[in-house]
């Protein structure tokens, strides 16, 4: 095919994918739950697992290593699914490699399946950039873009009663065409650098980690199946209303595939008893004396959950069932404020990453239970997916948690804004809605983390990328988090309310004359903040400026995001500030890197946010980060992001009893059985 470089990948993806039998099917499915007519098989485990060369990136597509298990094309080692397969080994052109990594494992389905006229459907949670899915050597789908699942009907390609060969190609290239974005540079200096040295570039500050990062299952439904549900909820006094769509598929031939096709709804609650029923593929079920889905310490009960069992069935005598958890809550927004079940929101949370040692960005049971179990602990009440869509396990715990979430693309460090990005960036937003819809931890959207909003193209880019994602739910705010410099933009702002005062009093004073005044500076302008419905911002006063002056940050604060409220009149939040610390190493007085400075530096914020709470717009804040997390290597990155008030391995820093002490505090505010725990008084002082 001709691409003998890396960078050029990306256009031999297209030329491969061409003879894919689907490619890039707008999203991943509902969420494989077993039923009394599903089956789930998982195929997590050890896989086989190999490398692209670098400098023969079409290798494998060329000796088609999906037409046979990959141990027959070469050496191969075992790869653990899911995982990140960066960091599983001691080989550093594994960990660093750019490029085509391939998967393959057997798998066996049973002879019934085909008896039985069940349809069969293989689902990848997410595999990081590109892929390429292939089943006994048939090449079923692509997808672009990870952290999103990625589905394929497997029914007529599969062998049954033996066994199964499944094959997945992955690249994890990143280019300024990509979401997120990437580049890729040349070293063509051969005095200095071998022959076809690249290297990768990141907009963005954390490991490009790469893999099958989600579980992979295989599960069966009817030849009539659910296809889709649609849920939204709100409340009518003590009473709870869902309204439901759902959209059904047909597998079957002839006649039949036409005929008629029934639905029925029966609603659980959180014990398993039935409270009420309905019927028909679209209506409205009202709940008595519903029980409410509520944040973490607004409530006794937070988090509950009732269960939708959906049934549907046609004249062949097909019945399809899916449990469907609904959480019954109401989200409300304005120029000031947030609301939840009609009561003020504020937002206690943490930016974080699905990050940890050795699996990378895989997801592992353990760490998500220790997470939420550290989130209580905090009383923190919610945080953004930073910076891109988290595991659908980690969205179905905050959904019984309790734990709201923003909702962000990978869209991270966006800049060029042409068409062709704010087209995959629209579907990329369209995705995300679509698996994340019915959530009700999810209360708000995020299209991107800090683009280059100065850049005059954002203006129209993130108007359509907004305007679309509300197109898809108009039930939830969207906001995308700045972090351009708006002081020019602040500025004129204070122009034009304080000249205007002085502009009306000299025409008062003369009406006979026009009024001017001469300007010298130009204008930066911030492009996204006016399509937003709220502002979030990311600031890191006294360490990525003034740097060590701990004593400037309340006024830069308050300045800062009051001049954000009364330019755009939105509510306003902090979505990203802190230090970096060293475990253990301690300064006093506080020193940059120390634990002492990022505490004293968090309790120098909390001043600037509680007054700006009690003006009435400021509607929440979030550390970054909840943990330390992996990077590119640099020399302003000693081991990572030390930003975290937890290490990566999820032990305390000081920071994280500090921010402990605030966050109960701030919840006793607003409730009810928050208890403060006990603070080490010399780090409040």
């Amino acid at each position: 095919m001709g691409c003998l470089r890396i960078w050029s990948v990306l256009t031999c993806l297209v030329s491969v994918s061409l003879v894919v039998e689907s490619r890039d099917s707008s999203w991943g499915g509902l969420y494989p739950r077993e039923s009394a007519s599903r089956e789930v098989k998982s195929l997590d485990g050890l896989w086989n697992f190999r490398l692209s060369p670098l400098l023969d990136a079409e290798k494998g597509f060329r000796e088609e290593w999906y037409a046979q298990p990959l141990s027959k094309s070469g050496p191969v080692i075992s790869m653990a699914v899911p995982s990140s397969y960066n960091d599983i080994t001691q080989d550093k052109d594994l960990r660093d490699h750019i490029g085509w990594a391939w998967y393959d494992r057997l798998f066996y389905v049973p002879t019934r399946w085909q008896t039985d006229k069940q349809r069969v459907v293989l689902r990848l949670g997410s595999a990081h950039y590109n892929s390429i899915i292939y089943v006994n050597g048939h090449s079923l789908t692509s997808h672009e873009g990870g952290h999103l699942p990625i589905m394929a009907d497997i029914t007529t390609k599969l062998v049954y009663g033996k066994e199964n060969l499944v094959t997945v190609a992955i690249n994890n290239t990143l280019t300024p065409e990509t979401i997120p974005q990437g580049t890729i540079v040349e070293h063509n200096d051969p005095s200095r650098y071998p022959p076809g040295y690249f290297a990768q570039s990141y907009n963005f500050d954390f490991t490009n980690y790469a893999g099958i990062h989600r579980p992979v299952y295989i599960y069966t439904t009817p030849q009539t199946f659910i296809e889709d549900i649609l849920i939204t909820t709100d409340i009518n006094g003590a009473n709870g209303v869902i309204t439901y769509n759902v959209t059904h598929g047909n597998t079957m031939i002839g006649p039949s595939r036409s005929g008629e096709v029934g639905c029925s709804m029966k609603l659980l609650d959180i014990e398993g008893d039935h409270v009420t029923s309905a019927m028909g593929c679209q209506g409205t079920i009202v709940v008595t004396n519903a029980s409410l889905w509520w944040p973490y310490l607004m409530s006794e009960n937070p988090g509950y959950m009732y269960t939708l069992l959906v049934a549907v069935s046609d004249a062949e005598g097909n019945l399809d069932l899916y449990p469907h958890k609904v959480g019954i809550r109401t989200l409300g927004w304005n120029s000031t404020t947030l609301t939840i079940n009609s009561k003020p929101l504020y937002l206690r949370g943490c930016g974080k990453h699905e990050d940890a040692d050795i699996r990378g960005k895989g997801v592992d049971y353990a760490l998500i239970v220790k997470d939420f179990s550290l989130l209580k602990w905090l009383g923190a009440n919610s945080f953004r997916t930073s910076h891109y869509p988290y595991a659908e396990e980690i969205m179905d715990m905050a959904d019984k948690e309790g734990i709201m979430i923003i909702d962000e693309s990978p869209a991270v460090g966006l800049s060029g804004f042409d068409e062709a990005l704010m087209n995959k960036h629209i579907s990329v937003m369209q995705e995300l809605v679509q698996r994340d819809k019915n959530r009700p931890s999810v209360i708000m959207w995020s299209v991107g983390n800090e683009p280059k909003s100065n850049q005059a193209p954002a203006l129209n880019y993130f108007s359509e990328v907004v305007n679309s994602t509300k197109a898809f739910d108009p039930t939830r705010p969207v906001t995308c988090v700045l972090a351009v410099d708006k002081h020019s933009d602040l500025a004129v702002c204070k122009f034009v309310v304080f000249f205007s005062k002085v502009v009306s009093a000299t025409k008062s004073a003369d009406p006979s004359r026009p009024v001017t005044c001469v300007l010298n500076k130009p204008k930066e302008k911030e492009y996204a903040a006016s399509s937003l419905d709220v502002i979030l911002v990311n600031r890191y006063y006294s360490w990525y400026g003034d740097t060590g002056h701990l004593e400037v940050i309340k006024m830069q604060t308050i300045t800062e995001f009051s001049e954000w409220h009364l330019l755009h009149n939105k509510p306003v939040m902090i979505s990203e500030y802190g230090a970096g610390s060293l475990p253990g190493y301690h300064m006093d007085p506080a020193w940059t890197w120390s634990e002492e400075y990022q505490a004293e530096l968090m309790i120098r914020n909390f001043e600037a946010f509680d007054e700006l709470r009690s003006k009435g717009y400021f509607v929440g804040e979030m550390i970054w980060n909840f943990a330390d997390f992996s990077t590119p290597q640099g020399h302003t990155r000693p081991g990572g992001n030390r930003k975290g008030i937890f290490t990566r391995s999820r032990q305390p820093k000081m920071a994280a009893h500090v921010l402990r002490y605030r966050y109960h505090n701030l919840a006793n505010d607003t409730l009810t059985n928050s208890q403060a725990p006990m603070c080490f008084t010399s780090v409040l002082h």
